[in-house]
């Protein structure tokens, strides 16, 4: 059997990156995938593929993650076409170029915010009650290593920060109706957002140095992680986070022990 047989999930930002590498192989373990995105003609290629390895495995669904109005949207669709919401995965997100606090305005803080954290709020209060009808559910919030160590976008930071508080405290709200809420935090993976970091080759050595691995990270290597806790494998883990970095995060000191 199939690690997502029967299992319906919505996957926000699946246009690209880690978004389309999580539809895929969803639907290559069994899982029925409501693909969402505002990129709707990279979206439908994605989709495509997706069907054309896996007939009607998926359906793409235009999403802004900032809109509730959106949402409830695409939650309808979802149920329309499968009968309920097994499974979000909260991925849809953007960076920050040198928003920092000297930096940046008003808007620019909104925006990123607007996607970044009250996307997956709104996402979670949508689909919740779906999931209490069903008695079950799982939620997968992917937040950022930007959330638990200090680099210089400071923005991005807050609202990665903000999707582990909100894992947090929705894995006690929603653990009475067997509904599991956990978090992704992933190193630097190369997907078209971190584009500008892997199109410099000093950068891009400086990132893999700061590996225990050496090298950065794929989008399925976050797929994979996602993966599991979206799955009845991980029936008994709620409110936490797993970490997928490469040991990014423990490198320098590492080097001083040495």
């Amino acid at each position: 059997m199939k690690r997502l047989e029967n299992k319906v999930a919505i996957i926000t930002g699946a246009a690209m990156g880690q978004g389309a590498a999580e539809a895929y192989l969803f639907a290559k373990e069994g899982a029925k995938v409501v693909a969402a995105d505002v990129m709707v003609d990279e979206l439908e290629k994605i989709v495509a593929k997706i069907n054309g390895d896996f007939p009607g495995a998926a359906i793409a669904a235009k999403l802004d993650v900032s809109s509730e109005e959106n949402w409830q949207e695409v939650v309808n669709q979802a149920v329309s076409a499968y009968g309920t919401v097994d499974i979000l995965v909260n991925n849809a997100g953007i960076g920050s170029r040198g928003i920092n606090y000297d930096k940046t305005d008003k808007e620019a803080f909104d925006k990123i915010m607007g996607i970044n954290a009250w996307g997956p709020f709104v996402g979670i209060k949508t689909v919740a009650p779906i999931m209490k009808k069903a008695g079950h559910g799982s939620i997968v919030n992917v937040s950022s290593l930007a959330a638990v160590v200090g680099v210089e976008f400071n923005a991005y930071s807050l609202t990665k920060g903000a999707v582990v508080s909100l894992t947090r405290a929705a894995s006690v709200d929603l653990g009475k109706d067997n509904i599991r809420v956990n978090t992704i935090i992933p190193g630097t993976i190369v997907t078209p957002m971190t584009k500008i970091i892997c199109d410099y080759p000093n950068v891009l050595k400086s990132c893999e140095e700061k590996t225990c691995l050496g090298h950065i990270g794929e989008p399925n290597d976050i797929a994979y992680g996602v993966l599991y806790l979206a799955s009845d494998e991980a029936k008994y883990i709620t409110g936490a986070d797993l970490t997928i970095d490469g040991g990014e995060r423990f490198k320098d000191v590492l080097e001083l022990e040495l």
